[in-house]
């Protein structure tokens, strides 16, 4: 009998659906989904584990727990892993498909039309989202940095995460600290006695061979070799490349996916500075995985393909890594993340991760976006809204692109 992984024992997987009921689904949450990958869980869990009774809650927090664990999108991997209990790899394809397609079509159509926006209104409400864009970071690296930077160690990762970074900038750098995080983690013990993502949960059932995830493993391994000695024969691949690199590489949550993407599109010279914070801007304004930032900048690319063709292959390259690990360790996770050792590594590479993202924060994002003290006040205001006020970010993404617009009039 082939193995079945964690087919083989199952908790509230038991009721079978169809690709088209997972794909009604998900696309009302890809509509309405605002807030980020944490919101988005909250959201799946009220509507697939409470109203429709898809899975139990400890299968639910199982499942969680291994997405925040492996690198890419996390709630567009527990997306991606609740079609496929639900109804086979259609059902996969299907949420993947419905959940991601809203913000990235919306996203396409602001890549389309944001060179036509001229004159200082215009120009002045596209400053208006890069600005809005420091308030968002900073958020994100404050809730960050209290949930996986909580003692002096983990700190202490973080700031020497910015030290690599400020003497070795690009994606190596980042590599670099991640791993140097995760070899700290594993030397300080941290995860003993700790499972991530909190106390064991409930089993969920999944049709994925031991030598399906042995594919799938090979599959990203390999990808991720090959496609840089690939890149020099065609833009096409060289996109493909960059786009597969940075998914492969995002630990800890969507936003960490800025300074990848920033290293691979903007350091080549394929978009520029401000088309890239402008619609790093407008993607907070859109439900849905924020990853789909990706077809804004496959349209925006400089070289061809772009347009629809250069949003499409952004898109799934970088998606697919992450959906490549899920498949390769859905056998494995429940020993894996019993060990000890694996726990202290993973806590080291995310308290890296907040490092990475605040160096961001000050270049390029800051750096970048504010000119003058106008700004700075903006991008305060904004920030407040969101941490204090707890505004959604779409709506302080339109406060950010009027009051943009506003000193755009006031020149």
């Amino acid at each position: 009998m082939q193995e079945r992984g964690l087919m083989d024992r199952t908790e509230g997987g038991g009721h079978q659906g169809t690709a088209g009921e997972v794909f009604l689904a998900f696309l009302k949450l890809g509509l309405t989904s605002f807030g980020g990958p944490i919101a988005h869980l909250g959201y799946f869990r009220d509507e697939l584990v409470t109203r429709r009774r898809w899975l139990s809650d400890p299968a639910y927090a199982d499942l969680v727990a291994l997405c925040q664990f492996l690198p890419g999108p996390a709630s567009s991997q527990v997306g991606f892993a609740l079609g496929m209990m639900r109804a086979g790899w259609l059902g996969a394809l299907a949420a993947f498909t419905a959940f991601t397609l809203p913000s990235a079509l919306v996203l396409l159509l602001f890549a389309m039309t944001a060179a036509s926006i001229t004159g200082p209104l215009g120009t002045g409400a596209l400053n208006g989202l890069k600005i809005v864009a420091v308030a968002i970071i900073a958020q994100a690296v404050w809730g960050m940095a209290r949930h996986l930077c909580p003692d002096r160690e983990r700190a202490s990762i973080a700031v020497g995460a910015v030290a690599v970074l400020a003497f070795v900038p690009g994606p190596f750098g980042m590599v670099g600290a991640i791993v140097l995080g995760g070899l700290a983690g594993l030397a300080l013990g941290r995860g003993a006695g700790t499972p991530v993502g909190g106390q064991i949960g409930g089993q969920v059932a999944m049709p994925v061979s031991r030598r399906v995830a042995l594919g799938a493993l090979l599959a990203f391994l390999g990808l991720l070799a090959v496609l840089p000695l690939l890149a020099g024969q065609g833009q096409a691949l060289a996109i493909i490349d960059s786009f597969y690199r940075a998914g492969a590489l995002v630990f800890g949550g969507g936003h960490v996916v800025l300074p990848l993407l920033r290293a691979e599109v903007v350091q080549p010279g394929w978009v520029t500075p401000d088309e890239f914070l402008a619609g790093y801007g407008a993607a907070q304004a859109v439900p849905g995985p924020l990853f789909t930032f990706a077809a804004y900048l496959g349209a925006v690319l400089g070289p061809e393909p772009n347009g629809v063709l250069g949003a499409t292959l952004a898109l799934i390259a970088v998606f697919l890594p992450g959906f490549l690990l899920l498949i390769g360790v859905l056998p494995y996770w429940d020993r894996f993340r019993a060990m000890a050792p694996a726990q202290s590594l993973m806590q080291g590479a995310n308290a890296a991760v907040v490092g990475i993202l605040g160096a961001a924060l000050y270049h390029p994002v800051f750096t970048s976006a504010i000119g003058d003290l106008r700004d700075f006040t903006l991008a305060l205001a904004c920030f407040v809204l969101l941490m204090a006020w707890k505004a959604p970010p779409w709506l302080v993404v339109i406060v950010a692109a009027l009051g943009g617009a506003v000193l755009g009039l006031l020149g």
